[in-house]
Parts: C-alpha cells; sequence; structure tokens
C-alpha cells in the first residue's frame, strides 16, 4: 500500500476517533480522497478508452486482476450504495440525473459477480466519459456527507431489516462472490464504513488501477 496514503488514512482514523480531533480527522480524510481521484482523473485523461476494457494481468484475486472500467463501477458503485441505500437510506446517485443510461452499463450491481470475459465485455459496453461524471458526482455526494456527520454518529449500527432492504434493492448479486457484502456493510458502525468503502477501499483500489495502466504502458512499449 502506497506509504503516504497509508499513513494520511492511519492519522485519519485517530483523529476521528476522538471528539476534540473529530474534524479535523474529516478534513484529513476528504483531502486524502482528493488525492486518490487525482490519480483517477489522471487516468482518465490520459489512457484512450480502449484501454479501460484490457486486462493486463488476466484474471485473478488481486485487484490489478480487473480493468480500469470495472474499477471505476465497482469502487464508486459500493460508495453509492452504501452512501445512499445503506446509512442516507435516500436515492442512490446511479438513478438521479439519468447515470444508468449514460454510463451505458447493463448491470446495476458492485459487479463483484463478474470475472474474465464477462468483466472484460461488461467493461466494453461502458462509456469512460460518462463513468468517470458518474464516478464524481458519487464523491461530491459522499463528501457531503461527510462534511455533515458529527462524532456522536460514529457509532450507529445497523439492523436485519437494513439488511433487508439492501437485498431488496438488487444492487448486490445474490452470487457468493458479491452476496457477502451486505453483511459485511451491515456488521459495521458507521465509523467502520468509513474506512470501508470511503478511505481503505479507494486506496486499495486506486493502486490497483496504477498498476494496471504501468503495465499497460510497459506493453504498448514492447509493442512499438
Amino acid at each position: 500500500m502506497d506509504k503516504e496514503w497509508s499513513e494520511k488514512n492511519k492519522k485519519m482514523q485517530t483523529l476521528i476517533s476522538k471528539e476534540a480531533t473529530f474534524s479535523e480527522g474529516i478534513n484529513l480524510l476528504l483531502e486524502l480522497r482528493s488525492s486518490l481521484f487525482e490519480q483517477i482523473t489522471s487516468i482518465v485523461k490520459t489512457f484512450p478508452s480502449t484501454a479501460f476494457w484490457q486486462m493486463p494481468f488476466g484474471s485473478g484475486d488481486g485487484n490489478h486482476n480487473a480493468t480500469l472500467a470495472w474499477s471505476l463501477w465497482h469502487l464508486f458503485r459500493i460508495e453509492d450504495i452504501v452512501a445512499h441505500a445503506l446509512i442516507l437510506n435516500d436515492k442512490q446517485i446511479l438513478f438521479k440525473n439519468s447515470w444508468l443510461k449514460k454510463t451505458k452499463s447493463p448491470i446495476v450491481t458492485t459487479g463483484n459477480e463478474l470475472d474474465g470475459e464477462a468483466m472484460l465485455e461488461f467493461s466494453k459496453k461502458l462509456s469512460v466519459k460518462a463513468l468517470y461524471e458518474y464516478c464524481k458526482a458519487v464523491m461530491d455526494s459522499t463528501n457531503e456527507f461527510l462534511k455533515g456527520l458529527q462524532f456522536s454518529d460514529l457509532k450507529r449500527k445497523f439492523s436485519e431489516e437494513d439488511k433487508e432492504r439492501l437485498a431488496a434493492s438488487e444492487c448486490v448479486s445474490a452470487e457468493e462472490s458479491a452476496s457477502w457484502l451486505i453483511d459485511f456493510w451491515v456488521g459495521k458502525n458507521v465509523k467502520g464504513l468509513i474506512q470501508m468503502p470511503f478511505s481503505r477501499h479507494w486506496i486499495m483500489h486506486v493502486e490497483a488501477m496504477r498498476r494496471i495502466k504501468n503495465k499497460l504502458c510497459q506493453e504498448a512499449k514492447r509493442n512499438c
């Protein structure tokens, strides 16, 4: 894990754990998220759309065994679902302003159920430009939510009713590779969700995207 990002994440977790430093911790979290999104922006602005459906590392269990497009979709669908369907219990960003239509996504799930050829074909269908704008809309919405958090909100837990509501939304696949997510999220309080998915989850997948784009660059140079 990137040392600078990891250290910021650890410091943020320490700061939000105390009421006196909670606000400082949230500001550091927003700073970390901004820095990570700059990496995403750089990749989107630099690479052609064809690069976003390639899988230079092939299939496997690592976060880098994916496409750039899937990584973006997965990262921000999870954030959208957790922030809106679970915590705020309001309308997800995907279902506002025609984002589902704009991104051309054939699914509304997190994409955990996709692998190999299915992931590749899914990635080919996405509009990279619209996907990036959707990601930014989700980030902005979550940032506003984070700015409004109070220290007392961190201990909020979730119920069986919340679990049933998430399952009924069908935004998480019922397949074994994805269904565990609901139990994982509902088993955490708000403080736990700040770590996964609002901070550490970003670090994991942005680092994976950097590995993918670096591999694509290496392959391009070899083919010249």
